[in-house]
């Protein structure tokens, strides 16, 4: 019969009142059923499924975990299929009436595949760029690194070598020739997120393979002729200028993004110098590559930056023949009040200032308050033993020469030198605006180059922070002395550090120990409780970013690698330059609160715009007259009007001319109320084709767990309320007498449960107030789930407020997430245990019943805190018989 032509318009036309339209019979109405609750369960896993991944990235927006661009794509792929999923079974309970809501979610997705899909393109901008044609805004074309270079030199005048840059449009040619950037999207997108724990390992592990092919397959392709002509001039014209036929070549990275605020890039890309012409173009694409070492692709994944705003330019300059070299902040790194330039120096190039490789000279400058002569005046100088040197090679590349024994203890740098380059970095400050980190080098002649400028990152200790030097009493010390790169303490088990590899075994909050600060241990800093080295300056690449994550930094540590047992736990305090065995919880207890690491980023701000158009829920009230499709501004509006809907329709199906009888049963009980039960599908052990239903027939462990808690203790009536309490209410009712218990009303107005053998929808009005319980349980990949919504009163606002705040203060006791809003409650708890779901859905039935009247009884918190300790006795001892729920019936009927 259900299969006759016309069956289903024939239903909905009488079902919709239609004049003289037949009403179906009892067999048609069951198949119409099956088919909605069919739908109705599949909006209800889509729905959920969505809400968890909305919960996923209210979690992401607060900034403190870690995730790519590939969190995002991925969360906000499969948020907008089960959004359509949820409108398509909506479609299906009433065809035809929600068809806006399609028109709504297109629109929603398009916004979001804009915002994703969007990037900086240099269509028509030049392939490669000389110094003199760049200055400092040019950094979307050229970088920041190169644009500030070339500005120092063409405006400021400076002493910097000349070069030019293989600027963005340059990068994106070579990327688009083979398709590169394509098939590295794919390789990236399949790197699993690095969640911490047991998964950070292989996380690692997935991305030294990616790493690795994805840096040959740059290697391998060539650059197309139109780049490859317009750096080869560029070359020329560099020789032109120098008045030779080969000049020696230092090749930089200058990728977009890098030496933005927050996000310093140190050490991450590489630098290769000592290049010959012959080399140029493989030069240039193993720095290109370099963008994709595992290191740098950790980094960008940890500072929230992604993969495609980061278009790599290379600068290509002359290079120094250097004497001597290293680094110098305008200002103390440290600490924010101390106005000192600090110079950081090595004999020959400064690579091994920047590597950490090497012990280095300190200089430390203080500037002069009202000189009018000298400005600056050297305070300090600590000369190492520095036992090599870093200098091109005869042929093509770097070397390392042993230094004799006079120089090895010579100062890198004279006092004069030391104050010249003060007066540069002053200057440098004041042109940028800000204190700033520079590359320099003194060549053979003694003239000094300016290398690079990026602005500082300083960091203060906190105002309570233990004075520096001072040991903590009481703390066994296991070590005094080093340099601080980075102030404050952590505590971990000690890891030490060698190989590369070693990262693969790197344990969560651990200690890291290495024997030298070298750049490719940064990948480390956003999982380390603390840095300790033996080697390395606070001007390193690795002091830079362990600024950068907050990471507490002792540099210059004797035997670091061997004084300490691997796996013993420390605490390292790197302001008080002190290591101590075990937790020392005075230090830790005076740690900033970690700062968002995501918060600014670009993938974090990506995150931003997108949840934007996911999020927010304009659609509050289902009684207002905006509470339509066409209002549909984000997917969480969706979802809300998709699920409200959807509880509606199944509602209205059995009220709809006069088939109340057939929509639902009454259920027999001693509870002296109306209860009425709607079967969606296989609530009922058996087919009930009388009017009323008893207990014995429902064969829904979700409801039955409800009622079990509605009858688990007897009801003995409201407490003793006060006479302010009691007129409030006589005067609600008074004024609304639809309030009234026993009031008449629509289907929607009674105590109806709607179930499944997996599914309770509880939609009860008991006196003054509204609560509805619903619940699912599921298997498969996410939670089941028991909610809960309450709200209304008869009472003052404030004693409304009293009792939502009692009920969600004694739901949070047991694992429930709440929100309040007003004397509006809505909690939820989840778990992959079906016992727990049903432990709480007692809980929930219990309180349904006897948080009844209690607004007119609680008069202040004290009151409250009485009543809480009664109702947790009540369920206490409810919760200590096991529920049993029903074997599952054999298939179930209408």
């Amino acid at each position: 019969m259900a299969n006759r032509p016309g069956f289903f318009s024939r239903i909905m036309q009488a079902l919709a009142g239609g004049a003289g339209a037949p009403a179906p019979s009892d067999e048609e109405l069951r198949a119409l059923f099956a088919v909605r609750s069919q739908a109705f369960m599949r909006l209800l896993e889509a729905n959920n499924k969505a809400l968890e991944i909305m919960s996923d990235l209210e979690e992401a927006l607060k900034g403190k975990a870690i995730f790519g661009m590939s969190f995002v794509r991925a969360s906000a792929t499969a948020i907008g299929v089960n959004v359509f999923k949820l409108v398509r079974a909506l479609s299906e309970l009433e065809p035809g009436r929600y068809e806006a809501l399609f028109s709504r979610l297109a629109a929603i997705q398009a916004g979001i595949d804009e915002i994703l899909d969007r990037r900086a393109a240099h269509q028509g901008a030049p392939l490669v760029l000389h110094f003199s044609e760049i200055d400092r805004h040019a950094a979307d074309l050229t970088g920041s690194k190169m644009a500030n270079l070339a500005d120092m030199r063409t405006s400021l005048h400076l002493p910097v070598p000349a070069g030019f840059v293989i600027t963005a449009a340059g990068y994106e040619a070579f990327m688009a020739a083979g398709d590169l950037q394509a098939e590295i999207n794919a390789r990236l997108q399949s790197l699993p997120e690095d969640s911490g724990g047991a998964d950070a390992s292989e996380a690692i592990a997935s991305r030294y393979r990616v790493s690795s092919e994805i840096q040959q397959r740059i290697m391998a392709a060539s650059v197309p002729d139109a780049l490859a002509e317009a750096i080869k001039a560029a070359y020329a014209r560099l020789c032109e200028e120098s008045s030779s036929p080969v000049v020696r070549v230092s090749l930089r990275s200058s990728a977009l993004g890098e030496d933005a605020a927050g996000t310093t890039f140190a050490g991450q890309f590489k630098s290769l110098l000592n290049v010959s012409p012959e080399n140029l173009l493989d030069a240039y694409k193993e720095i290109v590559a370099s963008k994709h070492t595992l290191h740098a692709i950790t980094y960008r994944l940890n500072r929230g930056i992604r993969d495609e705003d980061v278009a790599m330019c290379v600068g290509c300059m002359e290079l120094v023949d250097a004497r001597a070299g290293g680094v110098m902040y305008s200002r103390n790194p440290l600490d924010a009040r101390d106005t000192s330039v600090f110079i950081n120096s090595v004999w020959g190039l400064p690579t091994a200032v920047v590597d950490g490789t090497t012990p280095t000279d300190l200089f430390i400058v203080d500037r002069v308050p009202g000189s009018q002569s000298d400005a600056f005046a050297l305070r300090e100088s600590s000369i190492k033993h520095k036992f090599e040197r870093t200098v091109p090679d005869l042929g093509e590349g770097l070397r390392r020469e042993a230094l004799d024994p006079g120089q090895a203890e010579a100062p890198s740098l004279t006092d004069v030198q030391a104050l010249e380059l003060a007066g540069l970095a002053e200057l440098l400050e004041e042109a940028y605006g800000g204190p700033q980190d520079i590359e320099w080098a003194v060549d053979q002649a003694g003239q000094v180059f300016l290398l690079q400028c990026r602005p500082l990152q300083q960091v203060s200790p906190a105002a309570d922070a233990a004075p520096a030097g001072r040991a903590i009493a009481g703390a066994q010390e296991l070590f005094a002395g080093g340099t601080t790169a980075c102030a404050g303490a952590g505590a971990g088990p000690v890891f030490v550090a060698r190989k590369e590899i070693d990262a693969l075994r790197f344990p969560d909050g651990g200690v890291l120990v290495a024997p030298m600060a070298l750049p490719r241990w940064a990948s480390l800093l956003s999982r380390a409780s603390a840095l300790v080295t033996e080697q390395g300056g606070i001007t390193g690449h690795l002091a830079n970013v362990a600024r950068e994550f907050g990471v507490p930094a002792l540099f210059d540590v004797e035997s670091a690698s061997t004084r300490f047992q691997e796996g013993e736990t420390v605490t390292v305090d790197a302001l008080g330059r002190r290591i101590y065995a075990g937790r020392v919880e005075l230090l830790l207890s005076q740690n900033d609160a970690p700062a968002p690491v995501m918060a600014g980023s670009p993938v974090f701000e990506s995150l931003r715009e997108v949840t934007r158009l996911i999020l927010p829920l304009n659609l509050t009230d289902p009684e207002a007259p905006d509470f339509k499709p066409e209002a549909c501004a984000t997917y969480h509006d969706i979802t809300r009007y998709a699920h409200e809907m959807s509880v509606r329709d199944m509602f209205n199906f059995g009220s709809k001319s006069g088939l109340v009888s057939q929509a639902s049963k009454q259920l027999v009980c001693k509870v002296p109320m109306q209860w009425w039960v709607v079967n969606l599908d296989d609530g009922f052990s058996r087919q009930v084709p009388e009017r009323f239903v008893d207990l014995g027939d429902i064969v829904s462990p979700p409801m039955l767990a409800i009622w079990a808690g509605i009858v688990a203790v007897p009801w003995a009536g409201p407490p003793p309320a006060s006479k302010a309490g009691m007129m409030n209410i006589f005067l609600q009712a008074t004024m609304n007498p639809e309030l009234a218990e026993g009031a008449a009303g629509g289907f929607n107005e009674r105590n109806v449960f709607m179930i499944s053998k997996r599914y309770a929808c509880l939609n009860s009005r008991f006196g003054f107030h509204f609560t509805t319980i619903e619940s699912m349980l599921t298997d498969g990949d996410f939670d089941s789930y028991a909610g809960f919504k309450f709200s209304g009163g008869a009472a003052d606002e404030s004693r409304r407020v009293l009792r939502a705040e009692l009920i969600g203060e004694i739901l949070e006791r047991y694992d429930f997430q709440t929100k309040l809003r007003g004397d509006n409650l809505f909690a939820k708890a989840e778990s992959r245990r079906h016992d727990f779901i049903l432990d709480r859905l007692r809980i929930l039935g219990y309180l349904l019943v006897h948080t009844r009247q209690l607004d007119m009884a609680i008069a202040d918190r004290g009151a409250a805190d009485a009543l809480r300790q009664r109702l947790l006795a009540d369920i206490e001892g409810m919760l200590a018989t096991p529920f049993l729920a029903p074997p599952a019936a054999p298939g179930g009927a209408q």
